[in-house]
């Protein structure tokens, strides 16, 4: 099924029409999604996903590997970051996925967008959503993470939020010693800058990954953005 307009149309049109019949941005989003022939909203993202290749994506992925993931919202980079995880499982591998954005509920409804079950891979996910994420916290959750496990932390501008975690490149730097030690891969879910125009190259880059606090886009290994179903995948040269 082809949509009718780009997501961030549809998504534009839900806003509009939020603020015309004064009901809650989720309401219009799935009003919109309907119209579209889906039945919510995140099963219409997840379609815009499912074109997205994560198979060959993850085959191209190794341990130590340090990968950023990103789109302005909407656009299915959380969806993909899963989607990775589950491959990793698929593969007999463990996926934990940390965040400072998402409840347990969020995250079942996205294992239901993209048409799988939890269940399915019971002692293999790990969800957390400690409000103590850092650096310093996944590398002491993750002691005693297997070779091949694939780490999801969501998202990359929230690590160094309170002022008592260290500089967002510290944590970076961390994590991509940590990663390599132990034969991890780790998704860093980015946020985009506001300034990304779609009109004028179709997916974002590194120049548009949002950056209150600095840090050396250099460390990541490879990178993928996501726009509109279109995705850009790129190694480190």
């Amino acid at each position: 099924m082809k949509l009718s307009a780009p997501l961030y149309h549809l998504k534009r049109k839900a806003k509009l029409l939020s603020r015309a019949e004064n009901i809650p941005l989720h309401e219009a989003l799935d009003r919109v999604a309907r119209q579209e022939g889906f039945s919510g909203w995140s099963l219409l993202a997840a379609k815009v996903t499912a074109t997205a290749p994560t198979e060959k994506l993850f085959a191209r992925l190794a341990p130590g590997d340090l990968v950023l993931v990103g789109a302005r919202p909407g656009q299915g980079k959380t969806l993909m970051s899963l989607e990775l995880a589950v491959q990793a499982m698929k593969s007999g591998s463990r996926g934990v996925f940390f965040t400072l954005e998402y409840t347990e509920k969020d995250m079942l409804d996205r294992f239901r967008a993209i048409g799988v079950a939890r269940e399915d891979f019971a002692g293999l996910f790990e969800f957390d959503s400690s409000d103590e994420i850092s650096s310093d916290y996944i590398v002491k959750r993750l002691a005693g993470a297997p070779r091949g496990t694939l780490v999801v932390v969501d998202y990359l501008q929230l690590l160094d939020q309170k002022r008592e975690n260290p500089e967002l490149m510290v944590q970076v730097r961390t994590l991509q010693s940590f990663a390599r030690d132990r034969g991890l891969i780790f998704v860093f879910i980015s946020q985009i800058d506001r300034s990304y125009d779609p009109l004028k190259k179709p997916c974002p880059d590194l120049e548009d990954v949002r950056l209150p606090n600095p840090l050396d886009l250099s460390l990541f290994t490879k990178t993928c953005f996501l726009n509109n179903g279109e995705v850009q995948f790129r190694a480190a040269s």
